[in-house]
């Protein structure tokens, strides 16, 4: 293969990458990446959150915490996640580890925390805190707050695409229906979602060195067209 034909190779690459990744990046590629405020079941309890590690690397929730729109750190302790493995979601939830785990039919390999406190209500936040007390990732909702978006009761909430992960609107999220994108299913109470699990995946960041193969593979791309046009 032709140096040019190199350079063009890496350009398209680098910018297809661009395209599968978030709005806005964090460093652990850790996001939100589902919620739900209220459950079918008789006491309306079951109200969850699933946190995904979509990166390449392991990464370590010691010391994380979870708040609503308080917006303060070390409210609810996320540490007995202990790692969260590249491409592993965990879960917080109002209830009991078990009886989620049953409702949903998850096997004890999906790591769930419960007794989350503070809870959720219908127009909320949700803040994720890293163990140096950095927010990682937040999620502002509630249809009336934001007319026209979803109510994460019953159905939770995903994301539309890989767009709307740490982009903090809630527009481009999308209401779960069975065996929708996200394989969602029905629970034993009837609570449609997909906790534990999640689809998304994203792009690695390019190295330096492909951002630039890209710019000069573009610039070359640029300067034979010009050579072409003259001639």
């Amino acid at each position: 293969m032709s140096i040019i034909k190199k350079v063009v190779a890496a350009s398209i690459l680098a910018a297809s990458a661009f395209s599968a990744l978030p709005a806005l990046a964090n460093p652990y590629n850790v996001y939100i990446t589902e919620w739900s405020y209220q459950s079918r079941h008789s006491s309306e309890l079951g109200e969850y959150i699933e946190i995904s590690n979509l990166g390449s690397n392991d990464v370590d929730f010691t010391n994380w915490s979870y708040d609503d729109d308080s917006r303060t750190s070390l409210v609810f302790n996320l540490s007995d996640f202990g790692i969260v493995k590249a491409g592993e979601s965990v879960v917080i939830t109002e209830i009991g580890a078990d009886e989620f785990r049953a409702r949903w039919g998850l096997s004890d390999d999906v790591k769930v925390i419960g007794f989350m406190n503070p809870n959720l209500g219908r127009n909320d936040e949700i803040n994720i805190f890293d163990h140096e007390l950095n927010l990682v990732d937040r999620l502002t909702y509630g249809d009336q707050d934001f007319p026209g978006s979803i109510r994460a009761r019953y159905n939770s909430g995903v994301p539309g695409s890989v767009d709307a992960l740490g982009a903090n609107d809630v527009y481009g999220w999308v209401s779960s229906q069975v065996g929708d994108s996200e394989g969602s299913w029905r629970s034993s109470v009837g609570d449609i979602g997909s906790p534990g699990q999640t689809n998304l995946t994203i792009a690695a960041i390019p190295e330096p060195e492909t951002y630039a193969l890209m710019l000069a593979g573009l610039g070359l791309v640029g300067f034979a067209a010009r050579r072409r046009k003259a001639a």
